[in-house]
C-alpha cells in the first residue's frame, strides 16, 4: 500500500513539473508560431506601406513571419473592435495611429472601443508631420503675408481636409484658433481628392500630412509654408516649423505605432518592444520609411502608452474649444 501511495505521489508530481515545465518552455518560445498583424486600412498607401515595411524586418528578427491583415472600413473601427476583441496571447497586433486612437475618440461620440483601457501599447513606429500649403494662385509668398492675407479676407478662405474629424481638420482648427481668423472648412472622402481641389482653385490651402504633400510641393502645384513638430524637417530644410513662427501647441505628427488587446502578458510585451526597436534603429528600414517622410521614434512600450494618452487628450480638448462632435 505504501509503495503505492508513494508511485501515485510521484507520478503526482511528475504531472505537476510536466506541467510547470510546458508552461514555462511556452513563455521563453514566444513566438512559436505566425502573427497576425492588423492594418486598420485597405491595402496600399501610406500606412499599409509602413506596415508592411515594418513588418517584413520585424518578422526576421522575432523568427516568425509576420502576416499583414487589412481591415479596412469603419474609418479603423472594425479593425479595432477585432483587435480588442482578440487573446491577449500576443498573436494578434494592431497597427494604431494617430486616426484610430486619437483624432477618432477625441471627435467621435459612440466609439465601439476605448483607445486606453482596450489595448496594451507595444511601441511607436514613428512619425511624419503635417505641412500647411496653399494655392500657389494667392498672393502670398510665404507664411506672413498668407497669414496677412487671410486676416484681410475672414471668411472669403477656405480649407479642405481628410473629412470630418481626421488630423487634416484638427490641426487647421488649431491654426484658426491660434490666428483668431475665419477659414471655411471643406471635408473630402480623404486626401486625394482634397489636393485636387486645393490645385485646381478651389480651395485656397489645407494642413496635409507631408508625405502625400511632396509630390505637390516638388512639382511647383502647391507652396509649403510651415510644418508641424518640433525640429525642422529634412526633406524641407527651409521650411519653419509653427513653433518657429510662434504657434504653441504644433508639435503633434501623423504616428503610427503597435498595440496588442489589453491584458498581454509583461514578457511577451518585452519581447515584441525590444525587437521592434532594434528593427527600428537599422538604417535601411530609416531610408525606406523617408518615402512616407516617417521618422522612426523608438520608444518603451510605458513611453508609447504614455505618447497614446497625451496626443488622446490634446485633441479631445480641442474638439471641445472647437464644438466639434460627430457621430461615430
Amino acid at each position: 500500500m505504501n509503495s503505492r501511495r508513494e508511485l501515485l505521489k510521484t507520478l503526482g508530481l511528475g504531472g505537476l513539473g510536466w506541467s510547470l515545465g510546458t508552461h514555462l518552455n511556452a513563455q521563453v518560445a514566444y513566438p512559436n508560431k505566425p502573427i497576425k498583424y492588423i492594418v486598420p486600412v485597405s491595402a496600399g498607401g501610406g500606412s499599409d506601406m509602413v506596415g508592411r515595411t515594418v513588418c517584413e524586418r520585424w518578422g526576421k528578427a522575432l523568427g516568425q513571419t509576420i502576416v499583414v491583415d487589412n481591415q479596412g472600413g469603419g474609418g479603423g473601427v472594425i479593425a479595432c473592435q477585432n483587435t480588442a476583441r482578440a487573446s491577449a496571447d500576443g498573436y494578434t497586433l494592431m497597427q494604431g495611429y494617430v486616426a484610430t486612437l486619437g483624432t477618432s475618440p477625441a471627435t467621435r461620440k459612440n466609439l465601439p472601443y476605448d483607445p486606453i483601457k482596450d489595448f496594451t501599447p507595444i511601441g511607436m513606429i514613428g512619425g511624419t508631420p503635417n505641412v500647411l500649403v496653399m494655392n500657389t494662385q494667392l498672393p502670398a509668398q510665404n507664411f506672413a503675408e498668407f497669414l496677412a492675407y487671410i486676416k484681410k479676407n475672414p471668411g472669403r478662405v477656405s480649407y479642405g481636409s481628410a473629412g470630418q474629424g481626421s488630423l487634416t481638420h484638427l490641426t487647421m482648427e488649431l491654426f484658426k484658433m491660434q490666428v483668431q481668423s475665419f477659414l471655411v472648412h471643406i471635408p473630402y472622402r480623404g486626401v486625394a481628392p482634397a489636393f485636387t481641389d486645393l490645385i485646381a482653385g478651389q480651395t485656397q490651402a489645407m494642413f496635409p500630412g507631408l508625405a502625400a504633400a511632396l509630390p505637390h510641393i516638388r512639382s511647383g502645384r502647391v507652396r509649403p509654408l510651415a510644418i508641424t513638430g518640433s525640429s525642422r524637417h529634412p526633406q524641407l530644410k527651409d521650411i519653419p516649423t509653427m513653433e518657429e513662427l510662434g504657434f504653441k501647441g504644433f508639435d503633434a505628427l501623423q504616428w503610427y505605432g503597435v498595440c496588442g488587446p489589453a491584458g498581454m502578458p509583461s514578457n511577451v510585451v518585452k519581447t515584441l518592444n525590444e525587437s521592434l526597436n532594434g528593427v527600428l534603429k537599422a538604417p535601411d528600414l530609416k531610408e525606406k520609411l523617408s518615402i512616407e517622410a516617417v521618422e522612426p521614434m523608438p520608444m518603451s512600450s510605458e513611453q508609447f502608452g504614455a505618447y497614446i494618452k497625451r496626443d488622446l487628450e490634446r485633441w479631445t480638448h480641442l474638439a471641445k474649444e472647437r464644438h466639434i462632435e460627430l457621430d461615430s
